[in-house]
């Protein structure tokens, strides 16, 4: 099977990133953070053995995301639901030929052996969760496309974990959860993680 991992970011720019954040500290520094957190990203998936799959959320540009290493797409659709299954839909074969895994750029607790066992739980599972302590996800994995997992989904909610790992049970699919990690949405999550991003 060949592993693809796709990365969905936003396109850096002042006051549309990390907008809770912001609240408190600021659109510049706000707007440093997210920075920050697109090059421990970049440096993470490096890492990884896998193609990697680029999605800005509004256009590409020319930055230090080296085309060599990464395969650039912009993502398309009215919502995250829509846009992560263009990009399953993209990436994923009908011959369940390859394991594909998304994550985002908000988690700096998230490792390479993470995304590593992301993989490897594919083997077994047919969808995989990467859990964050907001009652979301902060990763995906798949081995088969399963459009179910991107419709009428409460997106950005406390309870869209739960609501998808009980779409999954009442397909019929099988799934696996890995360690639970924060996102860094508000200077909390900040203060928590930054520590591991100084170097960034």
């Amino acid at each position: 099977m060949k592993n693809k991992l796709l990365i969905f970011i936003k396109n850096p720019e002042k006051g549309k990133v990390k907008t809770r954040l912001a609240k408190t500290i600021g659109d510049d520094q706000a707007l440093s953070v997210y920075l920050q957190l697109l090059a421990y990203t970049k440096a993470l998936t490096l890492q990884v053995d896998a193609s990697r799959h680029l999605y800005y959320s509004n256009k590409i540009t020319t930055d230090n995301w080296s085309t060599a290493n990464f395969h650039k797409h912009v993502q398309e659709g009215n919502n995250l639901g829509d846009r992560m299954l263009h990009a399953f839909q993209q990436q994923i074969t009908t011959t369940n030929s390859t394991k594909v895994v998304i994550i985002g750029s908000d988690c700096a607790e998230l490792t390479k052996e993470i995304i590593d066992q992301a993989f490897e739980k594919l083997d077994t599972y047919d969808v995989v969760f990467g859990p964050a302590n907001d009652g979301g996800y902060y990763l995906l994995g798949m081995r088969k496309l399963l459009p179910y997992l991107f419709e009428d989904k409460p997106w950005s909610q406390s309870n869209l974990l739960d609501i998808s790992m009980q779409s999954v049970e009442e397909h019929g699919d099988s799934y696996c959860k890995l360690e639970l990690l924060s996102d860094l949405d508000n200077e909390e999550d900040w203060n928590a993680v930054k520590y591991r991003l100084t170097k960034f």
